[in-house]
């Protein structure tokens, strides 16, 4: 009997081995014979782990890549920086590899540097949302990758947001900005290496050009899998309610609505002073990661979501209810919108039809057949079916 429930257990245990993802990262064997001899310019953040926990700067370092470049997006290579914050270059301490900065005023000269390197390799955890801006930087280094003849690689990651589908309007390319630069919908589902795939394909990038583009693939791992983040990919993404959350309440970054950055709660609250009760209150306060969050230290009536089911987040996808309902709250005020909204939503008519009283799965209803056009159009992208 023992001997039986010994097997049982040997059993479990290659069951859950064979079901557990395996990130680009972990797979040396596809992606070294590419890097060897290269001079390699890293895109990376604190994201960037292995399964045992080792960065990838390390593993590369280790395994005699000649890594030349740390080149970090918004939030820094520690992640530990303000969302919009300009970061400045700096060298990696642990390594002595210089860190240039992509999200600072030191961008053009950082993003020159892709001439001194061979290849380019991305290694960061996205979040799957067209207003992330980890993608963008990476498209500006394709550009520039493609610019100087490099090579790019990809060791790509789980989409988080994956299995809440395909939704929300796709951007219309008049509201391009550092917050959406691809016509691609809020939720488009995708990995990073098949975003790349597909901006490279769809003739998206500078000029129309391709990318020289190699993907090393995840293992164990399709667009339903729910993944659990092995750390925040951004100070103010906590935990995974959060990023399922984030879809839908990052608009109020465009209203005067507080959701919840300041406090151990950013986007799974909402609220403002002048709101009318929703039995819950907070008080935003300056934290590392949003050292001046909007109504610093004003006490906010509002709308607690932690409670809301992860299933329920991942079947409404794109949820406006809750803008709406900020919106009804605060009387329905002139000025509640800034012109950042076009910028998130990315779609010009959105705003009117929510100050004319439109619901939520109304305006939904509005983008359904750009989603499905957007779903047909990526497929030939689609790394895991």
């Amino acid at each position: 009997m023992k001997k039986r429930y010994f097997l049982l257990a040997i059993f479990a245990a290659l069951v859950l081995r064979s079901v557990a993802v395996t990130v680009g990262a972990d797979r040396p064997d596809v992606y070294l014979p590419l890097l060897d001899g290269k001079r390699v310019g890293l895109y990376t953040n604190h994201t960037g782990l292995k399964a045992d926990g080792t960065h990838t700067l390390d593993a590369l370092r280790a395994a005699g890549v000649d890594v030349r470049y740390i080149f970090s997006p918004e939030h820094g290579f520690r992640g530990t920086a303000d969302a919009g914050e300009h970061v400045g270059g700096s060298v990696d301490p642990a390594t002595g590899v210089p860190v240039l900065s992509l999200y600072g005023r030191g961008k053009k000269e950082a993003l020159d540097h892709v001439a001194d390197v061979d290849v380019i390799v991305t290694d960061i955890q996205d979040v799957g949302l067209r207003f992330y801006t980890y993608y963008c930087t990476m498209l500006e280094l394709m550009n520039k990758a493609i610019e100087h003849d490099k090579k790019f690689v990809v060791f790509d990651r789980p989409n988080p947001t994956a299995p809440m589908g395909v939704d929300g309007p796709v951007l219309d390319m008049k509201y391009e900005s550092g917050v959406g630069r691809l016509p691609i919908p809020v939720l488009h589902g995708l990995t990073l290496g098949e975003l790349a795939s597909m901006a490279s394909g769809e003739g998206w990038l500078a000029g129309g050009k391709h990318s020289d583009l190699t993907v090393v693939p995840c293992l164990g791992y399709d667009h339903s899998t729910r993944y659990e983040l092995p750390v925040a990919p951004s100070p103010n993404l906590p935990n995974i309610h959060a990023i399922y959350l984030y879809p839908s309440t990052c608009f109020f970054e465009a209203t005067p609505v507080s959701l919840g950055r300041g406090t151990d709660w950013p986007f799974e609250v909402y609220g403002h002073p002048s709101m009318s009760s929703g039995g819950f209150s907070f008080t935003p306060r300056s934290r590392p990661g949003a050292t001046k969050p909007p109504l610093m230290d004003r006490p906010c009536r509002g709308v607690d979501l932690r409670a809301v089911p992860a299933d329920t987040l991942i079947a409404r996808g794109v949820d406006l209810t809750y803008l709406i309902d900020a919106y009804d709250r605060m009387g329905r005020p002139a000025k509640f919108f800034t012109s950042f909204f076009e910028l998130l939503i990315g779609d010009g008519d959105v705003r009117q039809m929510i100050i004319d009283g439109k619901s939520a799965a109304d305006i939904k209803a509005t983008w359904a057949d750009d989603v499905n056009a957007f779903e047909t159009r990526r497929k030939p992208y689609l790394i895991y079916k």
